[in-house]
C-alpha cells in the first residue's frame, strides 16, 4: 500500500527463515547453525537463539564461541544463574574473547561481586580496547575518586544504618486455582497438606501443635510449571502473592542485600495471608562451602534468620522457592522449619501434556486437532517446550497464508511436523540430575528422580 511504513523486522525474519530452510537441507551444517543462533540473538529471539546454541553445543561441545552465545541467550532472558555458571568455565580458557570477561563483569556486579567484576571489566579492555560499557564502568566505580562516587574501583562503603530505599515489591492478587492446574495432582496434594488446610483447619492444626507456615521447596527441570503453581496456590487460598527474583534482593552496597531481604519478609507479615516465592532460589541461597565471598555467606545467615522467624513470627506467611539446581542450595535451608518439604516438578505427563497444547491453541484457527496423539508424540517435553511447538506452528501456517492467500486453520501434522524439529530441553537437565540422583543422594533427597527416570 503507497505510504506505509515497511516493519524493519520483516528483512530479519525472511533472512532467518532462509536459514531455517537451509539447515533443514543441511541439517550437520555447523557454521550455518551457528549463524542462525547469532541472528536470532540479534533479532531479540532470545528463546529460539538458546535452542540453536544448544544444537551447536550438543555436536561441538567444546565450542568456545558457542558457549559464550549460550551465555548471551541466557543473560538476555534473565537466567543469570546459568549464564554465570557457563561464562565462568569460558574465561579459564585460553582462548576465551574478551566478550567472555565483560559479560562475567556484569554478571558479577548482578551478583554483588563488585571488586572481581571490576578485574574481569579491565581484562576484558586489555583485550579488546572497544569493549567499553560506560554504564557498568559507572556502577563499578572504575577510575572515580574518593570525592566523587560511593563505589572505587569496586570498593564500596558499608551501608547498614544508612538510608536508602527499601523493595516495595508487588503484591499480587492472583485469580487462578489448583483447577487452573493441569496434571500435578500429587504436588497439589502436598501443598494442600502443608499449607491449605492449616488456613482452611486452623484449630485442627493447633491443636496438634502445628503452625500456620512454612516453606516447600520446588525442584526440577526449567519451564515445568512451578512458578505457575506457586501463584495457582495463592489463588487458592485467596492470599497475596510475592514474586522474588535475585534483582530484588542482591545489591552492590555492603549490607543492602541482607537488608532488603529483611523488607521483603516485613512486607509478607504485613500483609498475611501471603505467599512468599523466590525464583531461582539457589542464586540466593547457594552452598556456603562454595563461596570466597563473605557477603555472599552473610545474605545466606540473614535468609536463614527470617525463614526460622528469629525476631518476627512467620505464622501465617507461606514461602515456596523453585529452583533447577537443588544441589547448589546450602544445606541448611532443608532443615525441619524451613524447606522442610522439598517436591520434584516433573515434565507434565501424557494428559497434561494434551491440556497444555489445548490451552496454548485456545483463540487460534483450528481444524479437528487430536491433541491426545500430539501428548503421546511429546514425551519429556516440558510446557514451555510445547509452546515452542505451538509457537513454531504457527509460523509456518503464516508463511503459507502470506505465500497462498486465506487464513487455514491449524491441523494436527502441523503441530506434529513442529514437534518432529524440536527436541525436549529437558533432557540436557536430567542428564546433570541422575548423576546427582545416583552419587550425591545419601539422604534421599532426589529418589523421585531416579523413580522418574525408572532406574
Amino acid at each position: 500500500m503507497a505510504g506505509a511504513t515497511p516493519d524493519p523486522n520483516a528483512f530479519g525474519h525472511e533472512a532467518i527463515e532462509a536459514l531455517r530452510e537451509a539447515l533443514r537441507l543441511s541439517p550437520k551444517n555447523l557454521p550455518l547453525r551457528q549463524h542462525l543462533a547469532d541472528s536470532l540473538l540479534g533479532c531479540g529471539r532470545f528463546a529460539e537463539a538458546e535452542a540453536e546454541y544448544r544444537e551447536v553445543i550438543s555436536q561441538a561441545p567444546d565450542h568456545v564461541g558457542m558457549k559464550l552465545g549460550l551465555a548471551r541467550a541466557f543473560h538476555a532472558q534473565g537466567k543469570n544463574s546459568h549464564a554465570l555458571a557457563l561464562v565462568e568455565d569460558i574465561v579459564k580458557h585460553a582462548q576465551a574473547p574478551a566478550r567472555a570477561f565483560l559479560l562475567h563483569a556484569r554478571l558479577l556486579a548482578g551478583i554483588g561481586e563488585v571488586e572481581t567484576a571490576v578485574r574481569q571489566y579491565r581484562r576484558a579492555l586489555e583485550m579488546d580496547p572497544t569493549a567499553v560499557d560506560l554504564t557498568l564502568a559507572t556502577r563499578l566505580g572504575i577510575d572515580a575518586r574518593e570525592t566523587d562516587s560511593e563505589v572505587v574501583d569496586g570498593k564500596v562503603r558499608a551501608a547498614w544504618g544508612e538510608e536508602g530505599a527499601e523493595p516495595t515489591p508487588e503484591i499480587e492478587r492472583p485469580k487462578l486455582g489448583f483447577a487452573d492446574v493441569g496434571g500435578m495432582d500429587t504436588l497439589k496434594e502436598e501443598i494442600r497438606m502443608k499449607i491449605i488446610h492449616p488456613l482452611t483447619h486452623p484449630d485442627l492444626y493447633r491443636a496438634y501443635g502445628k503452625s500456620i507456615g512454612g516453606g516447600i521447596l520446588m525442584y526440577g527441570p526449567p519451564g515445568c510449571g512451578k512458578t505457575y503453581l506457586a501463584r495457582a496456590t495463592a489463588g487458592e487460598i485467596k492470599a497475596g502473592f510475592i514474586v522474588v527474583g535475585i534483582n530484588d534482593v542482591l545489591d552492590m552496597w555492603i549490607g543492602n542485600s541482607e537488608r532488603n531481604l529483611h523488607a521483603l519478609f516485613e512486607t509478607a507479615r504485613a500483609n498475611k495471608p501471603c505467599v512468599l516465592f523466590f525464583d531461582e532460589v539457589d542464586a540466593l541461597g547457594a552452598s556456603r562451602t562454595d563461596m570466597r565471598q563473605h557477603a555472599g555467606r552473610q545474605l545466606i545467615n540473614q535468609f536463614l534468620a527470617e525463614m526460622d522467624g528469629v525476631k518476627s513470627s512467620n505464622e501465617g506467611v507461606l514461602i515456596l522457592a523453585a529452583t533447577n539446581a537443588p544441589w547448589h542450595l546450602d544445606a541448611a535451608f532443608r532443615r525441619p522449619g524451613r524447606f522442610d518439604r522439598i517436591l520434584f516438578v516433573p515434565p507434565p505427563d501424557t494428559a497434561a501434556r494434551a491440556a497444555i497444547l489445548r490451552l496454548h491453541c485456545q483463540g487460534k484457527p483450528m481444524g479437528d486437532i487430536d491433541f491426545d496423539h500430539l501428548a503421546k508424540r511429546t514425551e519429556q517435553f516440558s510446557g514451555a517446550d510445547l509452546k515452542a511447538v505451538l509457537d513454531q506452528a504457527v509460523e509456518a501456517k503464516l508463511r503459507e497464508a502470506m505465500q497462498h492467500g486465506g487464513l487455514k486453520p491449524l491441523e494436527t501434522r502441523d503441530l506434529l511436523t513442529a514437534a518432529q524439529q524440536l527436541k525436549p530441553t529437558t533432557r540436557e537437565w536430567f542428564a546433570t540430575a541422575r548423576n546427582y540422583a545416583l552419587y550425591s543422594n545419601a539422604g534421599g533427597a532426589y529418589d523421585e528422580i531416579l523413580k522418574y527416570l525408572k532406574i
